[in-house]
């Protein structure tokens, strides 16, 4: 499967994209490739210069959590952290929007996966600005100020940030899962028949449905607006989950193995040499 197609290199139209996409035995290729990203992470953690940072967006019901669940299963749980970043706390507000997700970022020769991301602050404040006065910022004091140069200066400081951690060896892959209003219904529906799925239904996905096009458009301005080079953004059809998946991890597979200089470190010309004396020792201890 190639991948590339997928990447956000020039401005989109998301309606105008195929949100189902089948691929055959996607199921039995992600379990094969999965291995391959995990055994490159255990390289990842004794090789300790880069980390990964994978962000996943999209509309309720677009699969995020299973995602995570089925790409990242054969991971050594030292290697990697999902964080699910959901309405900000006191603490969180009491600092800038960027804060909390710094701490969130992945150490050297490890993973993070953020599942809702730093976009959400172009995303949810976009759709619902009132949200913004809750960050009590200083030369913000009416609904009139969150103007489309409100959220370009916002999406600048998002792509500083993620070029200055790019800078400083983290490899950022962005996702995004696209979902049709039809299949979300379907889901939805899922949530509410299904008596074991019933807790993921909240009355706020209704709502949030209503704003499907305004969700849409705001998508499609910071997709166009923050896909870089150095953290690009991948529009995942995702109504196939099992195929949404494997995308997923191909891309991720594929970008890690350009990173050539990733290697096991070696012992050093002392060590190596008194190998066989250090195995006497112990063998006589």
């Amino acid at each position: 499967m190639k991948t590339n197609p997928y990447q956000v290199n020039s401005k989109i139209t998301l309606s105008s994209l195929n949100t189902l996409y089948v691929e055959e035995d996607a199921k039995k290729r992600l379990g094969k490739t999965r291995k391959q990203i995990s055994k490159i992470q255990d390289t990842m953690y004794a090789h300790g210069k880069y980390s990964v940072l994978i962000c996943l967006q999209g509309m309720d019901t677009a699969g995020k959590d299973s995602l995570i669940r089925e790409v990242f299963k054969s991971f050594n749980t030292r290697g990697i952290n999902v964080h699910s970043f959901k309405q900000p706390s006191e603490l969180e507000l009491e600092h800038d929007y960027l804060w909390r997700h710094y701490l969130a970022l992945p150490q050297r020769g490890t993973f993070s996966v953020f599942n809702r991301t730093h976009y959400e602050n172009v995303l949810i404040t976009r759709v619902h600005p009132e949200y913004i006065f809750a960050e009590n910022i200083p030369s913000i004091h009416s609904l009139n100020q969150l103007d489309d140069n409100f959220y370009q200066n916002r999406m600048d400081q998002i792509n500083s940030f993620e070029k200055h951690l790019s800078q400083n060896g983290t490899i950022i892959l962005k996702f995004f899962l696209n979902i049709s209003k039809e299949e979300q219904k379907n889901r939805l529906l899922r949530r509410i028949e299904i008596e074991d799925k019933n807790w993921k239904f909240s009355k706020a996905d209704i709502k949030e449905r209503k704003l499907w096009d305004k969700y849409m458009f705001c998508f499609e301005d910071l997709l166009c607006r923050t896909s870089t080079d150095y953290a690009p953004w991948f529009i995942v059809p995702s109504d196939d989950k099992a195929t949404s998946r494997l995308i997923v991890a191909e891309t991720i597979l594929k970008t890690l193995k350009e990173f050539t200089d990733i290697q096991e470190p070696v012992l050093d010309d002392d060590a190596k040499s008194n190998l066989e004396e250090y195995r006497k020792m112990l063998k006589n201890d």
